[in-house]
């Protein structure tokens, strides 16, 4: 029998269309890892916080087409952290775990299976050339306290993909992100820095990070069942 890993997050992980390309999310190469009897359903959309997803009637939609047995991915935090912008800002103390525990409930009240990963970081820098630990500010911090008190599994993403920015070194992980000169792509004529969003290349690096925590997470045995095979 096959089942459904729904994926409800912002710009890192969502479908980027044509318009947007290079820009990938890790999203959309997540279904590489899996074989058949697990189908990603990619409902990450961008710009999105845990608020403003559930008051847009996103999860309600996913609502309508999880079955036992499914996952839910819940991946926020960089646009909970827009204090400019009340439709979206989520306080990490207070609302953003409650929006969590929200998350977390439908897809036990369904007889399905949620999953916290941590904010992908930004590739982040302080002045001695470290990378910021706050890179999203506290909300990895809250999700990390919010799985241990619902009993939820945690991939940390945020660490993962911290250490993958080191193990490339500072300049080389500009690739994983979209940095492009003038006129490099018709999409940005004028270039783009952006050390939040995806290339391509990075889209696929953390979409392998996120397979391997699965893989090594001793309370996703049932999901490891669907991956395609060992992850290197």
């Amino acid at each position: 029998m096959s089942h459904i890993l729904f994926i409800a997050g912002d710009s890192t992980a969502a479908l980027k269309g044509a318009a947007e390309k290079p820009m990938t999310g890790w999203g959309e190469y997540l279904q590489n890892y899996f074989q058949p009897s697990m189908r990603v359903d990619n409902r990450a959309i961008n710009g999105r916080s845990t608020k403003s997803f559930l008051a847009e009637g996103r999860l309600a939609a996913i609502e309508q087409d999880f079955g036992a047995g499914d996952y839910l991915f819940i991946q926020f935090g960089h646009n909970d952290g827009k204090v400019e912008d009340p439709s979206r800002y989520a306080d990490p103390k207070q609302e953003y775990r409650q929006n969590l525990k929200r998350f977390i409930d439908s897809a036990r009240g369904r007889g399905g299976y949620p999953v916290l990963l941590t904010s992908v970081s930004r590739r982040r820098l302080l002045e001695d050339g470290t990378l910021d630990p706050f890179a999203v500010g506290e909300y990895p911090f809250a999700m990390r306290e919010i799985s241990a008190e619902t009993g939820t599994p945690l991939l940390d993403i945020f660490a993962a993909s911290q250490q993958l920015y080191q193990t490339f070194g500072l300049g080389q992980s500009k690739r994983l992100f979209m940095h492009l000169p003038e006129q490099a792509h018709p999409n940005y004529p004028a270039g783009i820095t952006d050390d939040t969003h995806f290339s391509d290349e990075g889209a696929q690096q953390i979409a392998r990070l996120v397979a391997l925590a699965i893989q090594q997470s001793a309370e996703l045995s049932a999901l490891q069942q669907h991956l395609k095979g060992e992850i290197t």
